[in-house]
């Protein structure tokens, strides 16, 4: 199975410029794969959220049909918008790890925190 590896999503935290979220993206075949993470300790209200948009809004994401998702096990923010914006076809525990696979979403997000 061939993989190509894509640049990191990140979000950085206003003034001080600290990495509070980042996620690996890669495609193989038909499949993106990305691993999300979160800081340890506060974040801003809707980073979770955020980095889950940034991934499945990225060309990487777009230009698949499937998506397997890795977040952390009980991280109940990015699980929620996952499914608010796939059809989660299967989640299952894996360690410290939550893994998703879904259906990419075939529309880029568009404010669904309205």
């Amino acid at each position: 199975m061939t993989e190509h590896f894509q640049p990191r999503a990140e979000i950085v935290h206003g003034e001080d410029g600290r990495r509070v979220a980042s996620a690996d993206i890669k495609v193989a075949e038909e499949a993106a794969r990305a691993s999300l993470s979160v800081e340890a300790g506060h974040v801003p209200a809707g980073t979770r959220e955020h980095l889950v948009d940034a991934v499945l809004d990225s060309p990487e994401v777009n230009s698949s049909r499937q998506i397997e998702v890795a977040i952390p096990i009980g991280d109940a923010d990015m699980l929620h918008r996952i499914r608010e914006r796939c059809d989660t076809t299967e989640t299952r525990a894996a360690g410290a790890s939550c893994l998703i696979n879904a259906e990419a979403p075939t529309t880029p997000n568009q404010d669904r925190d309205a």
